[in-house]
């Protein structure tokens, strides 16, 4: 199924993103989190690239052939383009194909070491490749702008040039204060970005794992934030309940402010999206 036709409906589309486990068995530990993820019917679930260790690619499209072979799920696989050239994309579309992914959840990515940019220079540059190859498209938004981009305006144009490349739908990085999202709509409409927007919410569970969100991805700490961290930051299991009380709070508020769909980041752990979406889904 393609996921642009997820947010046609009159419910707002649940999500989730899982990322290709470390170790000898990584698929077998996606499996594990894609069962305890399928229970709970999510509109789809995106896996990341090349998140396996060893540059293992073919991870992630594996990881959603199985979400979509053995459990029924509509799955989006991560591509992402920095340092590849022509013939690498090619090949990867075709490991793809071969693995039945539909999805196709386009990205930059992290410059890679010794290895300037190519045939891309961006993710604007990848979405034609991927919609001749009859794949559903979308990409990434950044509702405080990306880290590299110090103008929101200018990022926001720069989606908008996402979207007639061909991008259909779009999954925004983590935040922390949805006033930023409300704002950042706002410009989107603005700027006659008219494909879906689901907003990418992350439950923390340590001090150390925001600290290190706000400086990887440029996310602003609301003050209501900042004091439950020091509230609980020497309490692990009141901080867990904490942070995932800060989540269902924010989907909540963005239900009722009518957004396209919200996407949970769930850090491979089932139990934590399902607490957070047995709270959520009556307001969605």
């Amino acid at each position: 199924m393609q996921v642009s036709n997820v947010f046609v409906g009159e419910r707002i589309p649940l999500s989730f993103e899982i990322f290709p486990p470390k170790g000898e068995l990584p698929l077998e530990e996606a499996r594990s989190v894609l069962s305890g993820l399928a229970e709970l019917d999510p509109a789809f679930v995106s896996v990341t690239y090349s998140a396996g260790g060893g540059g293992n690619n073919q991870c992630t499209s594996e990881i959603a052939q199985m979400g979509k072979e053995e459990f029924g799920l509509n799955t989006i696989a991560h591509l992402t383009c920095m340092g590849a050239t022509k013939e690498d994309v090619a090949a990867i579309i075709e490991e793809m194909k071969a693995c039945g992914v539909e999805n196709v959840l386009a990205l930059r990515g992290d410059p890679v070491p010794g290895k300037p940019p190519l045939d891309f220079q961006c993710a604007k540059d990848l979405i034609p490749s991927l919609r001749e190859a009859d794949f559903c498209v979308g990409a990434a938004a950044y509702p405080e702008g990306h880290v590299s981009c110090m103008d929101l305006d200018e990022d926001v144009q720069y989606l908008k040039e996402k979207q007639d490349a061909g991008a259909q739908f779009f999954v925004t990085q983590l935040f922390f204060d949805n006033r930023v999202a409300y704002e950042f709509l706002e410009k989107c409409r603005a700027a006659r970005i008219k494909v879906p927007i689901t907003f990418g919410i992350m439950p923390f569970m340590s001090k150390a794992q925001v600290t290190r969100m706000v400086f990887m991805c440029g996310a602003s700490l609301p003050a209501p934030l900042v004091k439950t961290l020091a509230r609980w930051e020497d309490d692990p299991e009141s901080l867990l309940k904490a942070g995932i009380d800060y989540a269902c709070e924010q989907i909540i508020d963005l239900a009722e402010h009518g957004v396209d769909g919200v996407h949970l980041y769930t850090m491979n752990k089932p139990e934590v999206a399902r607490v957070i979406t047995e709270a959520v889904r009556p307001y969605l």
